[in-house]
């Protein structure tokens, strides 16, 4: 059982419903997944389907992906993965499935709308309502302004600004942003 298994879903925001992905999930999730737009920003841009099923459908990733659902369809997935916190070696333990990485990707149709945010928040929420997480945290590259704007809505705290650190598929090195936000933090 993983820690996602805790979580009673699918979670429920004003518009959304949020569920864990299922193998069969990865056909409608191509569908945003392959746009240029959408992988212009995220980390595999898939360009086969066969290829992005494979990878989509892999027990590490089914683990972490959440589809987002408007009216019981599918508009776009997140990636909520817990980590371990960094820890000095006496209280490693302690440091363990503490803090979760968040990301997001949606389909530009359905973009403009607050989805994005909305589902964010949702995500959030669970890291710390039910998973009961002391930290999330979220990156991307400067130049994805629609994605720092959420998570600064949010009420995400920018923790880094980095010049050039992330090398993008077109051959450029861009500046990069991470945020994160404490438990203690959240207002929902």
């Amino acid at each position: 059982m993983d820690a996602l298994d805790a979580v009673p879903w699918p979670v429920r925001t004003e518009r959304l419903a949020i569920r864990r992905a299922l193998p069969e999930d990865a056909e409608v999730a191509w569908r945003w997944r392959s746009l240029p737009e959408v992988g212009e920003w995220i980390t595999r841009a898939p360009t086969d389907y066969d290829d992005f099923a494979e990878q989509f459908t892999a027990p590490f990733r089914l683990a972490v992906t959440l589809i987002i659902e408007l009216d019981g369809r599918p508009i776009g997935d997140l990636m909520l993965k817990i980590e371990d916190g960094w820890a000095q070696a006496e209280v490693a333990a302690q440091g363990e499935g503490v803090q979760a990485e968040l990301g997001w990707t949606l389909d530009p149709a359905f973009q403009g709308h607050g989805y994005a945010t909305e589902a964010v928040r949702g995500a959030i929420g669970v890291c710390f309502g039910p998973l009961g997480l002391r930290r999330v945290h979220a990156g991307c590259f400067a130049a994805n302004e629609p994605s720092w704007r959420v998570m600064e809505r949010l009420g995400m705290r920018r923790e880094e600004y980095s010049r050039k650190t992330g090398l993008h598929r077109s051959g450029e090195w861009m500046d990069g942003m991470n945020y994160g936000l404490l438990a203690e933090e959240w207002t929902g």
